[in-house]
């Protein structure tokens, strides 16, 4: 097993029985920020790490220890320093650097990754949507997803047609067989030298990593993985059947629902999407989110937005105990937005990955809200472990919702928390 920074496994990930054909568990992060709450700073902490890994390689001195690296991923106070102090000393690159995220989970991974960085970098995060009236410039599969299909949309033709080294980021490697679906896209259509694939978990077997090497070989480009803990995974059994058991709190006490409207501190870009039901978004989509590119030089302009929201949702806060919540793809702006709000902060994500939930200290998912997406109707979002009398108010964050009425299943579902305040941020 390699571990760089010596990382306790309980830091990292618990495990979870996963309702997929074709993937019956699940290593559940502790670091993402999707499925389990946690500190958003921890969060954050992944993605600047993968960046420091990736430094490294490059040939750069790394003045960050390894003792310090450990103690962020768990203490959230250290996690903040040492996250402060990357941001305001970036990594300096001096060759182009494309970094793509991949959708859903890592998303918000990808761009901490690429947000650490300063000099001629690139970003973009591929997206499960289905935009109307944008040819989309990447397809790939994804292997073991309910949504397989990943797509690129760029507003700068010129965005992925250099030549310079790509980092692709996911939250973990089990064949590696989706990284190289996208590598092979891309090489396609842009040919060029070197793939880095970053991610917080490897576990391809031998089998798998010859299928690196024969990439390598066929396409005559180097891939090199970096991860935070590589080793071998054994599966015995098979998915679970049964239905999932429905145990979420179910509070029948009534909230207060409170909205903002902060689509005038952000920018927009007028793409239309549509859904399997023939209904359509016209709602814009962020410009910051990274989903249609962003370069390395938007990030101070992101940075300042982001502070500025952060400071007026601040000031409403009610409680100390807050869970600031972003939903599907929209991950990043949340959870830089929810670091800034003050002590007492836990973040994470409505998904669309069904888990089988189980009440016991050592799995992973204790309890399970489901409800039909505030995008899409036909698709099932979920999201996990909120028990009655956990938080004081929940910060809700919301990229396009198209109307009241398709908020009104993600609201149902928010009420069975128990949570007393509701707040929905639209953006």
């Amino acid at each position: 097993m390699n571990n760089p920074f010596d990382l306790p496994l309980e830091a990292l990930f618990q495990m979870a029985a996963r309702i997929n054909k074709k993937r019956s568990f699940l290593f559940v992060s502790k670091v993402l920020g999707k499925h389990l709450p946690v500190n958003p700073y921890i969060s954050l902490m992944g993605g600047a790490i993968l960046g420091l890994l990736y430094y490294k390689l490059e040939g750069y001195p790394i003045s960050l220890d390894q003792t310090e690296i450990k103690s962020a991923f768990q203490d959230p106070k250290v996690a903040e320093k040492v996250f402060r102090s990357i941001k305001s000393n970036p990594f300096q690159l001096s060759e182009p650097t494309l970094f793509i995220g991949f959708a859903e989970t890592a998303t918000a991974l990808g761009t901490s990754m690429f947000d650490v960085f300063s000099g001629p970098t690139k970003y973009i995060h591929t997206t499960r949507e289905n935009v109307t009236n944008k040819q989309p410039s990447i397809v790939f599969e994804e292997e073991h997803s309910h949504a397989s299909a990943h797509r690129c949309y760029i507003t700068d033709n010129h965005f992925l047609k250099g030549t310079e080294t790509v980092v692709l980021v996911d939250d973990e490697i089990t064949t590696g067989k989706t990284a190289l679906n996208i590598i092979r896209d891309l090489h396609a259509k842009s040919p060029r030298h070197k793939y880095i694939v970053a991610s917080l978990l490897d576990w391809r077997s031998e089998e798998d990593i010859e299928r690196f090497n024969q990439v390598e070989r066929e396409l005559g480009i180097s891939i090199t993985c970096l991860t935070f803990l590589q080793g071998r995974i054994v599966v015995n059994g098979g998915p679970v059947d049964r239905p999932s058991s429905k145990t979420c709190a179910n509070s029948k006490s009534e909230p207060t629902i409170l909205h903002y409207s902060i689509d005038h501190m952000f920018k927009y870009i007028p793409f239309v999407s549509s859904f399997e039901d023939g209904t359509k978004n016209v709602r814009p989509y962020l410009m910051e989110t990274g989903r249609f590119g962003i370069t390395g030089n938007d990030r101070p302009a992101i940075d300042d937005r982001i502070s500025k929201c952060a400071s007026v949702l601040k000031s409403q806060r009610c409680g100390q105990r807050t869970l600031c919540m972003g939903t599907g793809e929209f991950m990043y702006l949340p959870m830089r937005i929810a670091a800034e709000m003050g002590e007492g902060i836990s973040y994470q994500s409505s998904t669309r990955s069904p888990i089988h939930p189980f009440d016991d200290d050592n799995y992973a998912i204790r309890n399970v809200y489901s409800f039909q997406s505030q995008d899409d109707r036909s698709v099932s979002n979920f999201f996990y472990n909120i028990n009655i009398g956990m938080y004081d108010e929940v910060f809700v964050f919301l990229e396009r919702v198209s109307s009241s009425e398709m908020l009104t299943p993600l609201t149902d579902a928010l009420k069975g928390t128990g949570i007393p305040i509701i707040h929905f941020v639209h953006f």
